[in-house]
């Protein structure tokens, strides 16, 4: 809003806006506070790399190869400050030539995004690494390089070209003139800004490529535990003392602050393993021979780690360490742990599957409870409905007939007549109340003798024949010619037959109505079926017709008459001949109910506890 585009260099705009105001003190403060800031962030930057430089890459090198007799020296402090103090000389070095070859062209700010860009790749390793246990050396490494490579490409190489290194048709044209390869137009993305260009093409391929070679390949056994340990680095935690390392052998205090000296120097360790001394209780005299612990050792491991790195310091902690054996009384000790945590482990996965199994049965009976008692509710409910209809068309009737002394001798048989119907009516519904209960209980004892189920069907179609002349409606039977019979209670049995018959003479339409009776055998049972042409029964309904007072309504003849409590009488009848009942209907025309009986003997030990006793 100050400048017109171009006048002033972005990064002076902080010191040209106090400028252009004519505040020259203003402007010399800004200055200062920038200087000041700005050697700040150069020297931290300069301090941190070079810490890394040598932890990460210098001192490993001299440790494995054993340059300039690294190994040997007593005092390693000065060794590490001068490379230290090289690696930021070196460091600002390379910066200035960075500057003066290639980014003068470029704001501080683009070469921080640039910079970003470049240590954003490491980013899907180390969070893939920490999260997921899949992830390998070989996927990193791909994920990583290919990162590395499409920044260069998009980011790095066109700096050179902008400051002169390359020709600036790469950037116009792309390599090799191929227009796809544009390295701020990759492959036809354009529109975006070179910085988001880079981000969308690296970061989607090293995440890609990482996951992809990290699957199709086998992980190194060290790779596995080192996964294992990132990943579940809370259960490591908790098991053993936030997450520290097992050093064991015959290693004094002495001896490890005097290895820890020659990297930190003699005065810091002496008074880090003071400190320790007196922290745990511990004459610092006592240290010359006090054999060190596991506490001890990894703090000694992390001292050096701020020095030479994490890897480096395990490395050195192990090697002071190695080649001192672990005792049979130190492995039988480990094995005796770790076999009484597995045995402890064991018994409570155990007792957690024991508590699930009884919390489930617990969630199952309280079910069951609440069903229960919301069937009783409406058993309650229907029993008190079914009872009170009779009962008050007897009390009605008989107070007419109690009030009225003077009503003829037609009316007054009439009423009686009606009062003994309903007496009748309230006799059965609490009989099939009482058969209903002691059926359910098991308490209802069977009278088991050999049958002859045709003689069962014929003594049942009597029963019920004059109901069909009533209704002038066709009643047939199949009965062949079985030479067997059954262990059966004969009258519980025809109490089944006869309900099945009357339910077909209701639902039928008087006149047209035809029931027809089978009896059949296969193999070892028996099957009787009792098939209608009435109305027909839903899908909807033949899985709830067998219920206590559950009845299929008509649309046009209404609820048909009777307690409801026939099909789930003779359903639990059947049950207790060890039997199988059911509805066979398509919804239309016609219903059959089917019941079979297994057939055996009396003595069969099945039926024991179902005999009566009498």
């Amino acid at each position: 809003l100050l400048f017109p585009e171009g006048a002033v260099d972005p990064d002076t705009f902080v010191l040209s806006i106090p400028m252009a105001g004519q505040q020259e003190w203003l402007t010399l403060f800004v200055f200062i506070g920038g200087l000041s800031a700005a050697t700040s962030m150069v020297i931290v930057a300069a301090i941190a790399l070079s810490t890394m430089i040598c932890n990460e890459l210098i001192v490993p090198l001299m440790l494995r190869w054993n340059l300039l007799r690294f190994r040997e020296r007593a005092d390693l402090t000065g060794a590490l400050l001068l490379i230290r103090r090289t690696a930021i000389i070196a460091i600002l070095l390379l910066a200035y030539l960075y500057f003066k070859l290639i980014s003068e062209s470029y704001a501080l700010v683009s070469i921080g995004l640039v910079s970003f860009v470049a240590a954003a790749q490491f980013a899907p390793a180390i969070l893939l690494g920490i999260y997921w246990k899949g992830a390998n050396r070989l996927g990193a490494l791909a994920g990583i390089s290919a990162g590395f490579l499409l920044w260069s490409y998009t980011l790095f190489i066109p700096a050179l070209s902008q400051s002169g290194w390359i020709s600036l048709t790469f950037i116009d044209e792309g390599l090799w003139g191929i227009a796809l390869l544009k390295p701020y137009a990759l492959m036809g993305l354009d529109g975006l800004d070179p910085v988001s260009h880079s981000v969308i093409w690296s970061l989607p391929v090293n995440v890609l490529l990482l996951v992809i070679i990290s699957v199709f390949t086998r992980s190194s056994p060290l790779e596995k535990l080192q996964a294992h340990a990132f990943v579940d680095v809370y259960s490591h935690s908790d098991r053993r003392g936030g997450g520290a390392g097992v050093w064991r052998g015959n290693v004094t205090l002495r001896q490890l602050q005097s290895l820890v000296a020659r990297f930190i120097g003699e005065d810091t360790a002496q008074r880090e393993f003071t400190a320790y001394a007196k922290q745990r209780g511990i004459d610092p005299d006592e240290l010359e021979h006090m054999e060190s612990g596991l506490y001890i050792a990894n703090h000694a491991e992390h001292l050096l780690a701020s020095v030479v790195g994490a890897s480096n310091a395990r490395a050195i902690i192990s090697d002071l360490y190695k080649g001192e054996p672990i005792s049979i009384e130190d492995v039988m000790e480990i094995l005796t742990e770790t076999s009484q945590v597995v045995e402890y482990s064991h018994m409570l996965e155990q007792k957690t599957l024991e508590l699930e199994n009884t919390s489930s049965e617990l969630r199952q009976a309280n079910q069951q409870l609440q069903e229960l008692d919301q069937m009783k509710d409406e058993f309650v409910s229907t029993v008190s409905h079914e009872l009170r209809t009779p009962l008050t068309s007897i009390r009605a009737f008989s107070e007419i007939l109690v009030n009225t002394p003077d009503i003829s001798a037609e009316e007054r048989q009439k009423f009686l007549h009606i009062i003994v119907r309903e007496s009748e009516r309230l006799t059965r519904l609490i009989n099939d109340i009482l058969d209903i209960a002691k059926l359910e209980s098991g308490k209802l004892q069977l009278e088991l003798a050999m049958t002859d189920p045709r003689d069962i069907i014929q003594e049942a179609m009597d029963s019920v024949s004059q109901l069909f002349r009533d209704r002038d409606m066709q009643l047939t039977c199949e009965l062949p010619d079985l030479p067997v019979s059954t262990c059966v209670d004969r009258d519980r049995v025809q109490q089944v037959v006869i309900n099945m018959l009357s339910n077909a003479a209701k639902f039928c339409t008087p006149g047209e109505g035809a029931v027809s009776v089978r009896l059949s055998q296969d193999d070892d049972l028996i099957t009787v079926s009792v098939a209608d042409n009435g109305p027909g029964i839903g899908s909807d309904h033949q899985n709830t017709v067998f219920d206590r007072f559950q009845q299929v309504s008509d649309q046009q003849r209404g609820k048909p008459k009777g307690t409801g409590l026939g099909l789930a009488i003779s359903k639990l009848i059947i049950e207790q001949h060890q039997g199988t009942i059911r509805v066979e209907s398509d919804g239309a025309t016609g219903s059959c109910f089917v019941f079979a009986l297994p057939i055996r003997d009396c003595d069969d030990e099945s039926l024991e506890g179902k005999r009566s006793n009498d």
